[in-house]
């Protein structure tokens, strides 16, 4: 039977209708937009929801295919909660940390509400109000609280850090009584609060000390105190937060800690990376990554040293890097004065009279003497004066010595030289010999910052430590062939080997293990002498018979570095301390070269960072 046509436009416009609502419900409940809740409270971040009843909750909702949401599962206004995952709530947590910090609540309270999350437990909360506001009593009473918070698999541990927080909390309370001059309350604390605790008996003396401040200027400086206020309460709340679970308190600029170590694994990684940054974010670009080109990096000849007429055996730049003593084949030192604002070189003065040549320099500690050892025929050590070019002393034992290596103990007042006919000696600034050890045929020295120790490297292929006090020996360094050279980090952690036809070998002196072997550079049974250089001394650079400077990172073995220039064997490499990206290069050919970054020399302190497409 046929129908009349409004009425069929009637039914269809209501089936649309029914379809759109069907649809509607079902969108919204995937999206989370459905349902209705009770009201939701929430303080300085933090939101509780009340159990409610959702909007799509009747049976006639089901029916339809939609399920409803269940109250558990509501978020703030009555829409069903996201679900995140455990990394995205952490982020939302960071975040919210991060804007609270920056004064922003309102942003944050807002973060929380839509999505649902805490930033941190409401216990949390208000014991941090309370550290705040200085209510010591009830941020006491909230450890209690805390306490059932705190997870650990042992509860004696649970314990002690509780013990801990308190005593946080009592010697704030103690230190601002005494600042506000109530002596009673704060000898009250101390006695009958803090000494009971029986923790950390000799911090409570040092506290019993500060009774006897006559003002509060004298407190806060005794006590390294920032004083009564939210500076000092700030730094409270930071060593308390060390003791709960991240759960229910973010460890304090928790964003900034992990945004600051991203950057530092990207200046690790950084091959290139050679400037001086400091750990302020400010400094750096968070939207790109960090790069360092090659350009900034010594890889470019500045200068060119060719006053020496004759092969040149060694070059040491001096501890403040404002020198660099060059020795020669020609039988003289030169002492280089370095430009502190354009780092080119020129000619100091000129010390003469080495009848052998000049093969090993070594500056003392302060700068103030030089030292300078001849060949493997040479019997004669020189201590030259190099402020008024005079020579303090020439020191020779014998004619049949041989004084090819030299090292300066700590305290700039001895010295010990030794060479490959089994002399080793420890001497004074006037050359007078103070001990000896007979038998070492050495061919490099090195003096440890523990003012006792020397390492030498001998003709059995090892390095070993020896003690002049109590005339100690012992191996630490062993090798299968014999080494040319060594020189030691400042921290005397690591020694750079140059190992006859190996080539550069780095160990760790305290592990006595070798830790890596560096590749390209051509190594016979010439004394290289490599360095240790650059920022924090992370590369290292070594001299090569291919008449090349080679240059790796420490952590690499590849070379990122060949430079070339020299026309014969590159005896020696050092590297400015100070001036990280400037280093020179003595060789065969006669001459000294100074590399540097291809840019200004004057902007090589500026932050350089590359976007590479």
């Amino acid at each position: 039977m046929q129908t009349n046509g409004a009425e069929d436009g009637q039914e269809e416009l209501e089936q649309e209708q029914e379809l759109e609502l069907e649809l509607g419900c079902l969108a919204g409940a995937q999206n989370g937009e459905a349902g209705s809740s009770a009201v939701v409270a929430h303080a300085n971040g933090l939101v509780s929801g009340t159990n409610g009843a959702g909007a799509a909750g009747n049976s006639d909702s089901e029916s339809n295919g939609v399920s409803a949401a269940p109250s558990a599962a509501l978020g703030p206004s009555g829409k069903p909660k996201r679900r995140f995952s455990q990394s995205d709530e952490d982020l939302i947590r960071l975040i919210g940390q991060h804007l609270h910090g920056l004064g922003l609540n309102q942003t944050v309270d807002l973060l929380m509400q839509e999505s649902g999350c805490r930033l941190e437990h409401s216990a949390a909360t208000k014991f941090r109000n309370h550290v705040m506001e200085g209510e010591w009593d009830k941020a006491e009473s909230d450890l209690n609280e805390l306490k059932a918070l705190m997870h650990s698999p042992s509860a004696i541990v649970v314990s002690q850090n509780c013990i801990r927080m308190k005593f946080l909390l009592l010697q704030q309370k103690y230190l601002e009584y005494l600042e506000d001059g109530k002596v009673l309350e704060a000898l009250q604390v101390l006695r009958g609060e803090l000494t009971p605790l029986k923790y950390n008996t000799d911090r409570i003396h040092v506290l019993s000390g500060y009774l006897m401040c006559s003002h509060a200027e004298d407190l806060r400086a005794k006590a390294e105190w920032e004083g009564k206020g939210a500076v000092s309460r700030c730094r409270l709340l930071d060593k308390l937060q060390t003791y709960l679970p991240p759960s229910v308190m973010l460890p304090p600029r928790r964003l900034q800690t992990l945004l600051r170590q991203a950057v530092e694994l990207q200046r690790d990684r950084c091959l290139y990376h050679n400037t001086a940054l400091d750990g302020n974010l400010d400094s750096v670009s968070l939207l790109i990554d960090h790069v360092c080109s090659r350009k900034h990096f010594p890889c470019t000849t500045q200068q060119v040293l060719t006053e020496h007429c004759n092969e040149v055996w060694f070059c040491r730049f001096s501890n403040d890097g404002t020198k660099l003593a060059t020795g020669s084949k020609d039988a003289t030192v030169i002492i280089w004065q370095v430009d502190p604002d354009t780092h080119q070189l020129r000619v100091l003065r000129t010390l003469e009279g080495h009848a052998y040549g000049v093969s090993y320099l070594a500056w003392s500690p302060d700068d103030t003497y030089l030292v300078a050892c001849g060949p493997d025929d040479c019997s004669e050590l020189w201590v030259w004066n190099v402020q008024t070019g005079v020579l303090r002393t020439k020191m020779s034992q014998s004619h049949e010595d041989s004084l090819t290596s030299v090292a300066w103990n700590p305290d700039g007042r001895r010295f010990v030289t030794g060479g490959q006919r089994g002399q080793f000696y420890q001497c004074d600034l006037d050359g007078n010999l103070l001990d000896s050890w007979e038998g070492v045929r050495v061919q490099c020295l090195w003096c440890l910052n523990d003012g006792r120790t020397v390492l030498a490297s001998d003709t059995h292929q090892r390095i070993r430590g020896y003690n002049f006090e109590d005339l100690t020996d012992r191996n630490i360094v062993q090798e299968d062939h014999p080494i040319m050279s060594f020189t030691v980090s400042k921290n005397g952690r690591l020694a750079l080997l140059n190992v006859a036809t190996q080539g550069v070998h780095l160990w760790d002196l305290q592990d006595r293990a070798l830790v890596r072997k560096y590749q390209g550079v051509t190594q016979g049974f010439y004394t290289i002498h490599s360095c240790f250089g650059g920022l924090n001394e992370d590369f290292i650079a070594s001299g090569s018979e291919d008449h090349k400077v080679y240059i790796w990172h420490k952590r690499s073995e590849l070379p990122i570095a060949e430079l070339s220039g020299h026309t014969r064997t590159v005896n020696c490499v050092s590297w400015n301390p100070v001036y990280p990206g400037f280093m020179a290069s003595a060789s065969d050919d006669g001459t000294v070269r100074i590399w540097g970054p291809s840019q200004d020399p004057q902007d090589y302190h500026i932050i350089y960072i590359e976007l590479y497409i």
